[in-house]
């Protein structure tokens, strides 16, 4: 099924223009129109929004500075929700962006290092970026449930818009899915789905499921309405600009599970250095990837100097980043090679303790991904990969709280005393 918007229908005012015109081929350059469509016709690549150049050129800062204090200040940049009467959101964005000294002392980094902390969104992960934006562009389209497949943080985010804006919602997911996950669900209302299999075979019954009849009228926010929901993912990169006064970081850091990302935050540092909005480093950015061992199949194709990514069947304890087949693992592979930058995976030992590490020096309880990230900026360190001299912005996805077993059985009580004076003074807490 394609259904096709008029870009127009998502303007609040002629002064605030939809600057998306159409969808590209990121693989052949085809152009379509704006739609619910996710795969080109002619070589079968992936669609991203393409913009009118001219219309992004008029955004200043002032117009941003002046917007609301969540992702939609950038609506200006986006393929919808420039009316906000259109948009399905829970407001999500302007995550604070955490000074890590403590961090960059343990680790041997002498250049400011931040950590963009997306545990603080309304549903706790960066999701609500991207769903924020698909669901508006599917009403526009539309559309009348909401779906999508999910490792859980973006189950989560399409239950909780879906509940906000009063929208049935059907979301997939894997069975063995933490049960902080399915909880922070289920919790919503809407049907949730558990199959028994990985996140890629959840992922290819929704993609079959949205070309029969019965789900026509639903909106899967990462398959037919993909190019949307990507485009949520740069606000990620507009933001820590705007945050370091309007400056691309020299390095950053960033989970990877399609690899999608790490692309769009590469994207967005590129438009805010062609439109005008911020400035570049004297020697541009570099950007760094970081996945699981158990599920590394981007890193493992540039380790190999491969230009095909091989997929894999996930293992270990980051499960919100355990995607096997990564839909934009090659993009990924382009952004970090032409930037100069690289790629590292962490096991499951070395994730606990990137997570721990990251609460103990900056008090930022991460989920497993964010275990992951730490984990791997530790490494590129130790290798002389990322410049210890060099500003840099670590990415964390989500909140720890999801996934409190990782290291539920690492942490607890340090002391254990009756309630009595003598008992603390015995137990040495008095010195």
């Amino acid at each position: 099924m394609t259904s096709t918007i008029d870009a127009t229908s998502l303007q609040s005012t002629p002064l605030t223009p939809n600057p998306a015109r159409a969808l590209v081929c990121r693989g052949c350059g085809t152009e379509y129109p704006l739609a619910a469509q996710h795969a080109c016709y002619e070589c079968f690549g992936p669609l991203e929004v393409g913009y009118d150049p001219a219309l992004l050129a008029r955004v200043t800062r002032a117009d941003i500075e002046a917007g609301p204090r969540n992702l939609w200040r950038y609506a200006p940049l986006l393929p919808t929700g420039q009316d906000p009467t259109t948009r399905v959101t829970l407001d999500p964005g302007m995550t604070p962006l955490v000074p890590a000294g403590g961090l960059a002392a343990e680790l041997g980094i002498r250049a400011p290092l931040w950590v963009k902390d997306d545990s603080a969104n309304p549903t706790h992960s960066f999701k609500d970026r991207v769903v924020s934006v698909a669901l508006t562009a599917a009403r526009g389209l539309g559309f009348t449930r909401f779906a999508c497949a999910s490792t859980g943080n973006l189950a989560n985010s399409v239950a909780a818009h879906a509940a906000r804006a009063g929208v049935p919602s059907v979301v997939f997911i894997p069975a063995d899915l933490e049960q902080g996950k399915v909880v922070t669900t289920a919790v919503y209302g809407g049907d949730l789905v558990a199959i028994d299999g990985s996140y890629d075979d959840v992922n290819r019954l929704c993609g079959e499921l949205v070309e029969t009849d019965e789900f026509e009228d639903t909106a899967f926010v990462n398959v037919n309405v993909r190019p949307y929901y990507a485009e949520g993912s740069k606000t990620l990169g507009y933001e820590v600009a705007e945050q370091l006064g309007w400056r691309i970081p020299e390095q950053v850091v960033v989970p990877m599970a399609s690899g999608e990302l790490l692309t769009k935050i590469d994207k967005a540092f590129s438009e805010l250095v062609e439109i005008g909005l911020a400035e570049a480093p004297a020697n541009g950015w570099r950007v760094f990837g970081a996945q699981s061992a158990g599920c590394d199949p981007i890193v493992a194709a540039l380790h190999a100097g491969a230009d095909v990514i091989t997929p894999v069947r996930p293992t270990g304890i980051a499960k919100s980043l355990n995607i096997g087949d990564p839909a934009a693992g090659l993009y990924a592979l382009e952004a970090v090679r032409r930037t100069g930058g690289w790629m590292e995976s962490a096991d499951d030992d070395e994730i606990r303790e990137g997570i721990r590490l990251l609460a103990r020096t900056t008090g930022i309880f991460a989920e497993t991904a964010g275990g992951v990230t730490v984990a791997v900026l530790r490494k590129l360190v130790a290798s002389g990969r990322l410049d210890p001299e060099a500003e840099t912005v670590v990415y964390n996805t989500g909140e720890g709280l999801k996934t409190v077993d990782a290291v539920a059985g690492q942490v607890g009580p340090t002391y254990r005393v009756k309630p009595s004076l003598r008992a603390a003074r015995d137990a040495g807490l008095l010195g």
